[in-house]
This record gives structure tokens, C-alpha cells and sequence, in this order.
């Protein structure tokens, strides 16, 4: 595709059959990433059923559409998504939304603390996954996409929940400082507080 540039996919090569999450944010430009790294070579999908069956149904059929053997794993699968992991498949996965405390640690984002998922580390250690970051931004004017895949994160993980925690969301804030105005600010990343701080968004009507 004449209009996406991409960009590292010897990191993919060099996994030599192991298994790697591809760490990705949400921008709003996150269906042409996975598609274009799709149609190059097959990857896997994580992703929170939408609300509205309807909508959640054309999602999941367009994704698995650019990839007939990518599979699409509900955010619920972990046990589909380790075996894929250990099998050498590799998974589009974002750790930048907040799950809530059950699955989270709270680590800082931007200077606040965020309650941030422990899976990331989990998914790398469990399914001896290597974490390649993953970035798709839309260049100015008519120039089209870059589509990143960034070299592994090194020494992750350390086996520290808030220290992984913390890796993984210097990473994000690198990706979001790139291009501010890419990102989907829309989503709550501070709805879950610490004990005892006022959530910062007024309650849901």
C-alpha cells in the first residue's frame, strides 16, 4: 500500500517462532495498523466486545476479514491467548485503557497515578512472550501512515507488578507524546482512584 510506510518488521523476524504481544495504544488510527501489519503477516487480536452486538459483530468480522487465520480473542480468553503465545503467535494487545483494580496495579501516568493491568507482564512471562511496541500514526497533508514495530522491550519482566507497571506506561507516554492529537483521549484512563481520591469525571447519566 502505497500510503502506509512500515517500518521494523525485523523484529518480527527475528523472534525466530517465538511468541510476542505487539503492544499497541489507542490512536485513532488503530484499525489501519493492524491491517496493514496484517496483510504482511498474520497476527492475533485482543479486543473488548463494543456494547452494541450490531456494531461488535461488523468489528470482529472486519478484523478477522484482512486475516483469515488471525484469530480475534475476547479480552476474557486468557487461557486462548497463552496457548496461542507459547504456539509462536503474536497478539495485537493494548494496556493503556483502565480494567479496574482487580486486574491492576497503580503506577504513574503522566505524572497521576492510573490504574494500570498487570497483564502485560503476565502474558510475557507465563507465554515466554517477547513485547514489541507497536505504533501507527497518520502523517501530514497526503503523505498517508507510518506503521511502527519497535525493537522488544529489554529486561520485561522483572517480576515487580508496579515496576512492569511503570515500564509499560513510559512507553505508552512516549507513544502519546509523538502525536497528542492522534490519541483517543475519550477513554477514562483515571476512572479507578486510590483509596481515598475523588474520581475526576462526573458520574455516568
Amino acid at each position: 500500500n502505497r500510503l502506509v510506510q512500515l517500518e521494523g518488521l525485523e523484529h518480527i523476524e527475528q523472534l525466530n517462532g517465538r511468541g510476542a504481544l505487539l503492544m499497541a495504544i489507542h490512536y485513532t488510527t488503530l484499525e489501519i495498523g493492524a491491517s496493514s501489519l496484517s496483510a504482511r503477516h498474520s497476527i492475533d487480536g485482543m479486543y473488548r466486545a463494543h456494547k452494541n452486538p450490531v456494531y461488535d459483530y461488523v468489528q470482529s468480522r472486519g478484523r478477522r476479514a484482512r486475516d483469515p487465520i488471525g484469530v480475534v480473542y475476547p479480552r476474557e480468553d486468557v487461557r486462548g491467548m497463552f496457548k496461542a503465545l507459547r504456539q509462536g503467535r503474536i497478539i495485537w494487545y493494548a494496556p493503556d485503557q483502565d480494567y479496574g483494580r482487580k486486574q491492576s496495579v497503580f503506577a504513574s501516568f503522566f505524572g497521576v497515578q492510573a490504574a494500570t493491568v498487570t497483564a502485560t507482564a503476565r502474558f510475557a512471562k507465563t507465554g515466554n512472550a517477547a513485547v514489541l511496541p507497536f505504533s501507527h500514526v497518520r502523517l501530514p497533508g497526503s503523505l498517508g501512515y507510518r506503521v511502527t514495530i519497535h525493537p522488544p522491550l529489554e529486561n520485561f519482566p522483572v517480576g515487580d507488578d508496579v515496576a512492569d507497571a511503570e515500564t509499560v506506561n513510559r512507553k505508552v507516554e512516549e507513544f502519546i507524546l509523538q502525536q497528542p492529537g492522534q490519541y483517543m483521549w475519550i477513554h477514562r484512563r483515571f476512572k479507578t482512584r486510590p483509596e481515598g481520591e475523588v474520581r475526576p469525571y462526573p458520574k455516568s447519566k
